[in-house]
């Protein structure tokens, strides 16, 4: 038996080829399943409960994947809804699914499943030794879990099969494992975990593992001991570097893969082209663990944030940057007094990605673009500090300076803008459940229009 798995592209809101949807959809899927969020933007969509795309874009791609969930006949998934997963981002995107059912005149039965974690559950966890650290590389304490604006964790296949098996037609994830939101409707039909997970994890992305990459539609062909994987748009195809390097995404081991339930061995994995378009994979074994542990994702604010971005040409004060800006912040401290008022600089075209790490931050730089980033206790003393900051730049003296004034160019007026509130991981952590569904309650709706 071979089961289809079709996903639009690597994150609702980023777009998909309505061609390559339209091919897709031919072929047969069982299931349309896509992924909505990451913590790769960082905590300030989880922390402040803001959508990671815009409400228009999410609505046009949403009415297109329940078209073509009706023409197809099969359920739609979409996993962290919103980006972060919060609860409140899964009612946005369960808003406009019920603003899309009234619009297309379509009756659903609709589920959506909550990740969120209350605080008191974490500390009853953290009482009992049953936290461990993930990659935060500290314990918690009371104070980060209650200090949390929000946790949600990473929920695995399980309630997603739940709701499916109630016979949703349209299931909206909270935090969700990227992998297994992909992946889930598989293993409830009887796919072996290990080759689900698998290809869940390559098919996440979309058409990154096809050539050329791209956000787009992506599909997969689980059978007993392999799946295969072929891109929709006719203007891609799937080759052995593409599918073999997309396994390696965002990996430290080459062999095993952690998640929700346990872990997947890729050390006999192997890869087959077949035909010009598709690739073979099999080999990958799921080691189950005993106990059950979930991931934590946790998001407080620390403070408000302002930024100013200005240019250097004058190789004088480029070459002096550092003891410039250090004279720069050590007087706008000075100057406000202010506890918890953090200053960083950016230098484009010198070091600013990758910092102390840059080989090259010696190599002269005709030019630099200076991000002056200050973030304090609240949005005035941040506007404040970061326009003192910025106006001490523009007028400061050093030794053979040419000029008297006018050390940086500012390309907006106001050159200083409020970014408002900053967010910082504050659990970033596993955490010990009874079961895979305890933490994730399933509702469902059945819309009639």
């Amino acid at each position: 038996m071979t089961i289809t798995v079709l996903t639009p592209t690597g994150t609702l809101g980023y777009g998909f080829g309505i061609e390559a949807l339209h091919r897709g959809v031919s072929l047969g899927p069982d299931v349309i399943a896509v992924d909505a969020g990451s913590t790769d933007p960082g905590p300030a969509y989880l922390g402040a409960a803001e959508p990671l795309c815009a409400r228009q874009v999410v609505k046009r791609e949403l009415a297109q994947l329940l078209d073509a969930r009706q023409t197809a006949g099969v359920p739609l998934v979409v996993g962290s809804a919103g980006g972060s997963g919060r609860g409140e981002l899964v009612d946005w995107t369960c808003d406009i699914v019920r603003e899309l059912c009234v619009e297309q005149n379509m009756s659903i039965k609709l589920a959506w499943i909550y990740a969120d974690i209350e605080a008191r559950r974490v500390l009853h966890a953290l009482d009992h030794d049953e936290i461990r650290d993930h990659e935060a590389g500290f314990m918690p304490s009371r104070h980060d879990v209650e200090s949390s604006s929000a946790i949600v964790a990473q929920m695995g296949w399980e309630p997603i099969a739940n709701a499916l098996d109630m016979q949703a037609d349209v299931v909206i994830c909270g935090r969700a494992c990227d992998d297994l939101a992909i992946a889930a409707d598989a293993i409830r039909r009887g796919a072996d975990v290990g080759l689900a997970t698998h290809m869940g994890k390559i098919l996440e992305c979309g058409a990154f593992s096809a050539e050329p990459f791209a956000m787009d539609v992506m599909l997969g062909f689980l059978e007993n001991d392999h799946f295969s994987l072929e891109p929709g748009s006719m203007e891609r195809r799937a080759s052995l570097k593409s599918v073999a390097a997309h396994s390696l995404y965002e990996r430290e081991d080459p062999f095993l893969q952690h998640g929700p339930g346990g872990s997947v061995d890729l050390t006999a994995c192997s890869f087959e082209q077949q035909g010009e378009r598709r690739v073979k994979v099999s080999g990958a074994r799921f080691i189950p663990e005993s106990e059950c542990w979930y991931k934590l994702e946790a998001a407080r604010q620390v403070g408000f944030r302002s930024l100013c971005m200005g240019g250097i040409r004058c190789p004088t004060m480029i070459e002096r940057l550092d003891e410039l800006l250090e004279g720069a912040r050590r007087r706008t401290v000075e100057h406000f007094s202010a506890d918890h008022l953090n200053i960083s600089f950016r230098a484009y075209g010198r070091d600013a990605v990758m910092d102390a790490l840059e080989p090259k931050r010696r190599t002269p730089s005709h030019e630099i673009g200076l991000l002056m980033d200050v973030t304090a206790q609240s949005q005035e003393l941040a506007h404040a500090a970061c326009h003192f900051l910025s106006g001490h730049l523009l007028h400061v003296a050093y030794d053979g300076q040419k000029n008297t004034s006018g050390n940086l160019a500012f390309p907006y007026s106001p050159s200083d803008i409020d970014a408002g509130p900053v967010y910082e991981f504050s659990l970033y952590h596993l955490m010990k459940a009874v079961s895979p569904t305890e933490l994730f309650p399933v509702h469902i709706e059945t819309l009639r229009c």
